[in-house]
């Protein structure tokens, strides 16, 4: 009598790993539709049956999720950028409440942090907070994915896969930011922040920024945009760059909290009064931002709501179940770095 058919016969067949099959056969959102269909054709050709109990023992849980953060440059020794400190708190909050508990640890580029934490039970799967350059970020989310780990990150693009993605509308961002600029009277803009491909959510804050600009009917070409990482000396360094230039502005937006506050910084040391001189705006609204001088008018991504659901949509991926919701909509936060209407 033939033996009965296994899942390794399934993978030879359909030409992909054993894990693939498993993944097929459940219906998991991670395999795409049609090596799925492929998969399932060729079990029923083989009449291929799930042995439940093997099944069990491979899906045994850890009921742990890990959580690694890029470290980053800041002005005290946590290497966390204060964005994602606040994100921290919500998702260890989320975790308690989902009976959860939470592994944190440090990514770096340069280490194997995308080695396989659930083969070996560390973790039912991973977040990710920060990216660094998305340019050699995405070469470790591909990584993830030949893994068919479940995971899933804020901000950064996982291409093909929406669904491991939780971002802001950071393009809605921008464009409201230029319209409450224009609101308040302003005409002469510039953009402190990267707007290159190494930066995607910076550079669609750009893009919903010229969005508000060319509504309105301005001339996009004079309006300047200088390069700024995440950090306070950068924004105050592209200040500088722009003062020199000689290019007369009254506002500028900036791509995220820390850099307006860099460039607010800049602007007082140079004798200029923030709003009365030139206007700053930043986007995040970081727990500082309401103790800058004076207190910074921003865009606010959520950061409770986004902890939360990055949590919901994990455990959502792990169960098979699909993701409904893989975006927060931003936030206009008023206070007196923009002045008032004119």
């Amino acid at each position: 009598m033939k033996d009965k058919a296994t899942s390794f016969d399934i993978a030879y067949m359909a030409g992909v790993s054993q894990s693939t099959v498993s993944r097929a056969l459940r219906n998991s959102p991670q395999v795409n539709k049609e090596t799925r269909e492929k998969v399932q054709a060729i079990a029923r050709q083989l009449n291929y049956k799930v042995d439940k109990n093997a099944s069990n023992l491979r899906n045994q849980r850890s009921s742990t999720l890990a959580l690694l953060l890029f470290e980053d440059p800041t002005t005290e020794q946590s290497l966390i950028n204060p964005f994602f400190l606040s994100m921290l708190g919500s998702i260890t909050r989320a975790c308690a409440k989902r009976g959860q508990d939470l592994l944190v640890s440090f990514q770096q580029l340069s280490d194997d942090w995308h080695a396989d934490y659930e083969d070996s039970n560390k973790a039912d799967g991973i977040i990710l907070l920060g990216y660094g350059d998305y340019k050699d970020y995405e070469e470790k989310l591909e990584k993830l994915l030949a893994q068919e780990t479940h995971f899933v990150c804020w901000g950064a693009d996982v291409h093909g896969h929406p669904e491991f993605t939780l971002r802001s509308n950071n393009r809605l961002g921008g464009r409201i930011a230029g319209e409450h600029l224009l609101a308040t009277g302003h005409k002469a803009f510039a953009f402190v922040g990267n707007a290159s491909a190494g930066s995607p959510e910076f550079s669609e804050r750009y893009l919903g920024f010229v969005d508000a600009l060319v509504d309105a009917g301005m001339d996009i070409s004079q309006v300047p945009q200088y390069d700024a990482n995440f950090t306070e000396s950068a924004g105050d360094h592209a200040t500088e760059q722009l003062l020199a230039s000689g290019q007369q502005v009254d506002a500028i937006f900036c791509a995220s909290d820390l850099i307006a506050i860099g460039v607010m910084r800049c602007l007082k040391r140079r004798n200029l009064r923030v709003p009365e001189d030139i206007a700053v705006m930043g986007f995040d609204d970081i727990p500082v931002a309401s103790f800058s001088s004076p207190p910074l008018t921003t865009i606010q991504q959520d950061t409770t709501q986004a902890g939360e659901l990055l949590v919901n949509n994990l455990l959502q991926l792990i169960n098979n179940q699909p993701i409904t919701v893989n975006q927060i909509e931003p936030k206009l936060i008023i206070r007196q770095s923009c002045g008032h209407n004119l």
